[in-house]
Parts: C-alpha cells; structure tokens; sequence
C-alpha cells in the first residue's frame, strides 16, 4: 500500500501519515508510557518508609493533588478484560471496601496535606457504577473531609461508567457528588462481538446514558472502543464507528485487543481463530483513522481522538498535555494520591503501588497499616527521559533550548547514543530534526512508542538484557 496522507479538517495539527510498509517494520512490542519508569521496574527493595518519605516531599512543594480510586468490583465478567478487578453480584460488599479505602485515604491524607487542592478525581475500575448510591455518597463524602476538593468548574472529576451498571438515579447522583466527566465503555456494538466477550449492551443503553449525562451538565464524555476483538470485520467496526460519530462523543479511545490468554484467565475464554487476522486488524485501524479524522475529530495520540475544542485537544496544541496512568491529562502539576487495591500513586520523584491481591490489602487497612508493596525511586536521568518521553508522546515535538534551561544538559550529547539509533527513523520518515526541535512526523504518530522505546533505557539490552524477553503489547 502506498502512504497516504490524511489531513484534519481543523487547523494548526500536522496531517496524520499512514504507510503500511513502516508499520509492519516498526509494530513490535513496547510500553504505553503511562509512567517512565514503567511499572516493570517497580521493585519490592522500595518500602512504605521511603513512600512516607516521598510524600514529605511532596507536601513540602504544595503543589496540586489528583485523586485516584480504584473500585475492582464488576457485576459481570468481560473475556478481554486485563483490569484487576472482583467479579460477584454481591453488592453488600461495596461498602466495607469502601470503609477500608476511607481508612487509607485518612493516612494518605495526613502524608500528603489536607489542604492541597485536589484539581483532578477519577474513580476506575473493575465497575465503579457497582456501588449503591449510598455508598458512594459514603465515599465521596469522606474524600470531602479528609482532603480539599476543588469545587470550581476548572475541576475534572470523572468516573468510568458501565452502562449496564446504571440504575435510575446513578448519573444524578454522579453529578450532585462533583463529577463533571464521564467514560463509558462500549467496546463494540455488533450483537455477535458482544455475545463473544460477554458484554451485551445494545445502542439505546448507551444512548440513554449519554443523553441523560449531556442533560446533567456532564461534559468532555468519553466512549471506549476496542478492536481486535472476536468476530469483528471492517465492515462491521465500520457500522459501530457510524453509530458511535451519531453519539458524537466529545472524546474517543479506540484501543487495540491484546490476546494474552496466558497471562489474563478471562481471555482464556476467547478463542483465537475468531480473532481477525492482523491484515483485517490494520484495515480496522486505518479506517477507524481516516473516519474519525474525517468527522472532525484530533488525532491525540496513542488510541485516543477529541473534538479540536475538547481541553485535551486545546492543551495538546498550547504544548499542556500530560499523561499518566490514567492515560492523557491536562493537568501536568499535580501530584497522584491514589487509594485502593493495586492503585499507583506518584509524586515528582517516585511512583509506589497497593497490593494487588484484595484480602491481603483488606488486613493491611484493617491493621491501619498502608498497603505500598512495590515502587520505585526516580534517578536524575530517570527524570530527563521521564520529561523527553512525556514530551515526545504528548506534544509529538521537544524543544532542546526548553531541555537545556531545565536540565543544565546539551541534548545531542546527553542522548548522543539514542540519536544514532534514531537515524533510521529519521530516514524513514518518522522524525524530522531541525538543531531545534527533535519533531515526530505524521508517519511516525502512530509508531510513537517505538519512538519513545528508543530513549528508554530500561528497554536497552545494553543496560538490561533482561529487557529483551519482557512482554508489552505489540504497538498497533
């Protein structure tokens, strides 16, 4: 197939180059860069000492806090899912987990400062949409006592929604308790792909969720998609992508399925010769591509799309963006007190993660203990590559005089050894360097984890030859 160039209706973004040739080179496995370091070199060796140490540090910046929750709780098991997650239909048990996480946050609230300002809550999942009303009245109210929420309109307090999980009164209560954005997961709209993955839900219920969410004074609503998934064709992702543009969604995230049966059980369940093949699995992608560009909506990076006045597409183009492990964000200040089990906070200097398992994170909270069992301490070059990434991943360009007033460093000779495995890159086409700025080219927006691989070190065979038998997602 010969490149072809896609050019967005709006202005001020570079066109987006699709070239089936540099894919098929350049679509190996990598991180998706939700942190640098990535969660692989989170060790055992970093304490809840130290964690209680990082927090002193971070209280002592001031700077603003996001609040993170992760419910694991799911009434229903869906086959591709990799989230960590409970599956029971047993609501009464929202609301001890949920006492449990007021005691964490009561600590974590103490080490950080109740009176920061959180500018950014999300709670994810498992089914957040799982807790009764009074539960998350419970929830919310707590947070409202133990930390400073923001109550201005320049908050973002989203929540991931099933919306097979939505009684009656759930999105009015979302939005009496703060929450200003939404995501709802869709996945595919095709009644043969949803039996397939055991998640029916037709497109009136997600309509009426997203109707009512937009009459509530919800905005930026985000819908998720995924393909790669059983049974799926063009044609008929090609329907569902036409059903989801009617919706009009302020935000899009269209991931790829990664069938990794011998590490997720639930895949298990999903047999791989219903899988398309990998040549139906690029058309899915390039189409789903040019439809939505098409229909006028900003290629972000990295799955996601947004209108072009949607905030995540305005900081994109104002050089704000952020991502973290909530996926891309506007706010890039704050530091991220998360609670509950397997969630991973951060501050500027160290990410530190809960136990995964639910009974032993149970007994630590019921100890009055914290539940950190893993983390990681940022070296000074730990944070350049962390900032070079973030920029490269985010904005798709990074400035070296902006790298040098931050980092007292030249960044051709800092990163001398990656810019010499750049240059094959460089002369295909997907990056451009000028002595200014290191640019990601439209033919390299959708490699960009390729991209960002190269400037990681813990990925280098050099530094870590353990590195080279790790498993990550392939890139597309």
């Amino acid at each position: 197939m010969n490149a072809t160039i896609i050019q967005p209706e709006f202005e001020n973004v570079p066109p987006f180059a699709w070239d089936e040739a540099l894919i098929k080179r350049y679509d190996l496995s990598g991180p998706r860069y939700t942190s640098y370091p990535t969660a692989v070199e989170f060790t055992p060796e970093y304490t809840v000492r130290q964690m209680m140490e990082d927090a002193a540090i971070s209280r002592a910046s001031g700077r603003d806090l996001s609040l993170y929750t992760h419910l694991p709780f799911c009434a229903h098991l869906c086959y591709y899912c990799a989230c960590n997650k409970v599956i029971t239909k047993k609501r009464d048990k929202a609301q001890p987990y949920v006492a449990r996480v007021l005691k964490e946050a009561a600590i974590q609230a103490e080490l950080f400062g109740p009176d920061r300002l959180v500018k950014q809550l999300h709670w994810g999942g498992g089914t957040p949409t799982f807790l009764p009303r009074d539960v998350m009245q419970e929830l919310m109210a707590g947070y409202g006592e133990l930390f400073n929420l923001a109550t201005d309109e320049s908050r973002d307090f989203s929540v991931e929604i099933d919306p097979r999980e939505v009684a009656e009164d759930t999105m009015a209560t979302l939005r009496e308790l703060g929450f200003n954005r939404i995501s709802l997961g869709v996945q595919d709209l095709n009644p043969v792909v949803q039996k397939a993955v055991n998640r029916i839900q037709p497109k009136a219920m997600t309509e009426a969720v997203l109707n009512e969410a937009r009459a509530l004074g919800f905005r930026s609503i985000n819908l998720d998609l995924i393909y790669g998934l059983p049974f799926q064709t063009p044609a008929s992702f090609a329907e569902t992508l036409e059903h989801v543009i009617e919706m009009s969604p302020d935000r899009l995230s269209v991931f790829s399925y990664a069938h990794m049966p011998q590490r997720f059980y639930p895949q298990t369940r999903i047999q791989g010769d219903t899988l398309p093949s990998p040549a139906d699995k690029l058309t899915i992608l390039h189409q789903t591509i040019n439809r939505l560009l098409e229909a006028g909506y900003q290629y972000i990076g990295m799955d996601h799309f947004a209108k072009p006045d949607d905030s995540l597409a305005v900081a994109q183009r104002e050089g704000r963006l952020h991502r973290n492990f909530q996926g891309y964000t506007t706010h890039s200040d704050c530091d991220l007190v998360s609670l509950g089990v397997s969630a991973i906070g951060q501050t500027e200097n160290a990410y530190f993660q809960n136990d995964h398992d639910l009974p032993n994170y149970e007994a630590r909270m019921d100890a009055g203990e914290l539940a950190i069992i893993r983390g990681v301490r940022l070296t000074r070059d730990d944070q350049i590559r962390r900032w070079v990434i973030g920029q490269l991943i985010c904005q798709f360009q990074l400035d070296r005089a902006e790298f040098r007033a931050r980092f007292e460093e030249d960044f051709d000779r800092y990163f001398a050894s990656e810019l010499r495995h750049l240059q094959l890159m460089v002369t295909d086409g997907l990056l451009k360097t000028d002595g200014a700025y290191l640019q990601v080219q439209p033919a390299g927006r959708l490699l960009i984890r390729a991209i960002c691989k190269v400037f990681d070190r813990y990925r280098s065979a050099v530094h870590f030859p353990e590195a080279v038998n790790q498993r990550f997602s392939r890139i597309i």
